[in-house]
């Protein structure tokens, strides 16, 4: 083989070309990981994914509106698990698993094992840090895996700050994690924030300073008034509507305005059921952002906001009240507000923002079944009492059920135990006695769910929903626009529907692009995403993957 030999010119020209084309398409590797300054979590507690749309053409441009048309919204996102209440909601947001794998089985439970009942987050081994008051007793222990938050603070060799905030305590210490440098939450007895001795022994100088302007206070006496002329609120029913609505104690009617300044002084806890409760969480959340100097840091700090009067006014007052508008034209407002302080103190581009919710909520039953929509209220408490009789008159034994928690019968496990009953027995003797019950769908063996007769799609929830040491041994479903009522009026949550599992979704700022997906999302994947965005190990319990339409 005769080699040739090019000029020396030219493979000196060849060289400086490809040199030179080279240079124009290799660009610096990062010195530091890309993240933003601060992440913010945004759960607005019973928010209904449609309450984007119902009052948008009454939002204004800084708030829910600024959200879709800056952010990336994930219209079809929705729960996979049952209950869908407050606790497992804010806990599968931040984990990115159900209640199956983190634990946190409902706002209350029932130890199995035991028949205890245990508040999500309830710890009498700590004590109330700011108050004088038991509402102080409360960590995340009895959350069983690591949440994104606990993941950021492990990434970061404890480095970021990582704070949660709520007027609830569960929605304040779940979002938080385990390895929070604080939760606050709101103490009624005071009208003040407080936290627990799992964070710490005394509050902050400027918590204490905050609290002394005792702004619970100012709110209430400032009245609720509707932002706009009440007749002007057209996507409610009329203002005096006591069928489906709930009033404030100490009132005539469920009517608009209110004259909070005239009801009982002494319970701060009225701001909860207000559009107020909203506002003072969030001039908590930027006095946060203030005094920690978080966004400041070295590394990525998180700040997790829930909004729990949204929750509150929805019990009351139901979805289609002009109470209810009006706290979503007011929230908007106050996130309007919001988004202009992280803009001017963190920078804008420099923060990453998601609002979600933990759950929606159902139509009044009573304002359906007037509008011919078949719908009802089942009397759970009423249930368990005939069930109880039923099985006692069986078994010769009072007792064997404890409750109908979640919408799941919660057995009395030592007392059959104890006295040498077949659980296999009085459980199928209790799912027949159920099915028969009116407004019941399904009652389902929780333990051979897997092989129900259901449709696919409940099943997958019920065995995410299905906690063996605490979750009931029996699954209610009931048929839609039914459930367990605490009166007539107001709404509720809890349930598989869509109304209760259908949530918003947007992320907004540092790393997301602009857009809209109605492909098919998971409450689950939300903290892989935010773990994908942050590049960071994902929380140890996550069953959820990225979004990749926002990480791609």
């Amino acid at each position: 083989m005769k080699f040739k030999y090019l000029p020396i010119a030219l493979i000196t020209s060849l060289t400086l070309t490809v040199s030179a084309q080279t240079k124009k398409t290799v660009t610096a590797a990062p010195t530091q990981v890309p993240r933003p300054k601060l992440v913010i979590g945004i759960v607005v507690d019973q928010m209904r994914w449609d309450y984007l749309y119902r009052y948008y053409d009454r939002y204004q441009t800084t708030g829910f509106k600024r959200l879709l048309n800056e952010g990336f919204s994930c219209d079809n996102t929705n729960l996979d698990y049952i209950p869908t209440v407050t606790a497992a909601g804010h806990s599968c947001i931040y984990t990115g698993t159900v209640p199956a794998i983190h634990g946190i089985a409902g706002n209350d439970f029932i130890i199995q094992a035991t028949g205890k009942p245990m508040y999500c987050a309830e710890d009498t081994s700590v004590s109330t840090v700011g108050s004088t008051s038991t509402a102080g007793q409360m960590s995340p222990r009895n959350l069983l895996t690591t949440t994104i938050t606990d993941e950021l603070r492990l990434a970061t060799n404890f480095h970021s700050k990582v704070i949660g905030v709520a007027l609830k305590d569960r929605g304040g210490i779940l979002p938080a994690g385990h390895l929070a440098n604080a939760a606050y939450w709101f103490d009624d007895a005071t009208g003040n924030w407080i936290t627990s001795t799992y964070y710490m022994k005394d509050l902050p100088d400027w918590v204490k300073k905050f609290n002394n302007l005792k702004l619970a206070d100012k709110y209430i006496k400032q009245d609720w008034n509707t932002l706009y002329p009440v007749n002007t609120y057209l996507q409610s029913t009329d203002n005096n509507s006591p069928r489906y609505e709930g009033k404030f104690k100490g009132t005539d009617a469920p009517t608009m305005p209110v004259k909070t300044s005239a009801l009982n002084a002494k319970d701060f806890g009225l701001i909860r059921s207000t559009p107020y409760g909203n506002s003072l969480t969030l001039d908590m959340a930027k006095a946060i952002i203030e005094n920690e100097k978080m966004g400041k840091n070295t590394v990525t700090d998180f700040l997790a906001v829930s909004l729990s009067s949204t929750d509150y006014v929805g019990h009351q007052f139901g979805v289609n009240a002009v109470e209810t508008e009006d706290t979503y034209l007011r929230l908007d407002r106050d996130l309007g507000s919001f988004f202009t302080y992280l803009d001017n103190t963190v920078g804008k581009g420099n923060y990453t923002v998601f609002l979600t919710a933990d759950h929606g909520a159902a139509h009044n039953s009573t304002f359906l079944s007037d509008r011919n929509v078949p719908s009802g209220i089942w009397p759970a408490s009423d249930i368990k009492n005939s069930l109880n009789y039923y099985l006692a008159n069986k078994y010769g034994i009072k007792g064997l059920v404890i409750n109908l928690g979640n919408y799941q019968v919660n057995f009395n496990n030592p007392l059959i135990a104890d006295k040498k009953l077949s659980e296999y027995a009085i459980k199928q003797d209790a799912i027949a006695f159920l099915q028969k019950q009116t407004g019941v769908a399904f009652a389902i063996d929780m333990q051979n769910s897997r092989v129900a007769s259901i449709p696919e799609q409940l099943r997958l929830r019920i065995i995410n929903g299905y906690n063996t040491e605490r979750s009931g041994a029996i699954q209610i479903i009931l048929k839609p626009a039914w459930y367990d009522g605490h009166g007539l009026t107001g709404t509720t949550h809890g349930t598989w529907n869509p109304y209760d599992t259908h949530i918003p979704l947007i992320f907004m700022g540092w790393g997301i692009p602009h857009g809209h997906t109605n492909a098919s999302v998971h409450m689950t994947d939300i903290a892989p995403t935010v773990s994908a965005l942050l590049h960071i190990q994902t929380p140890n319990g996550a069953i959820g993957l990225p979004i990749l339409d926002i990480v791609k």
